[in-house]
């Protein structure tokens, strides 16, 4: 059978994580915005003290993959919880006066 007919064999590849980014981007906020096509999440460093914050990482994703990140978030939480204990909400929802469209927070 051709490997291109067999859709569960999986596919192996090497992700490269460059060493300018391996440390990451600290943040305490995301901003997120859609469209019908995709979905852009703004990383964001807001610091107290500070009037200004700062977009430390942007990513777009498709729908698809948005509700992928959506799942695999909520099963590391779970494992985490599970391992650590609960995660405590504040409840704090912070408004955020920006209007880039429809916009939800993290």
């Amino acid at each position: 059978m051709n490997d291109q007919n067999n859709p569960k064999k999986e596919q192996k590849f090497n992700i490269e994580l460059p060493e300018d980014q391996a440390d990451g981007h600290y943040s305490n906020l995301a901003i997120i915005n859609h469209s019908p096509s995709e979905f852009v999440v703004d990383f964001v460093s807001v610091m107290p003290g500070r009037p200004k914050a700062k977009v430390q990482s942007r990513i777009v994703l498709t729908p698809e993959h948005a509700k992928r990140l959506v799942k695999a978030l909520s099963d590391n939480v779970a494992k985490f919880e599970k391992q650590y204990g609960e995660i405590k909400d504040s409840g704090k929802q912070h408004h955020i006066p920006l209007n880039f469209g429809p916009t939800g927070q993290a």
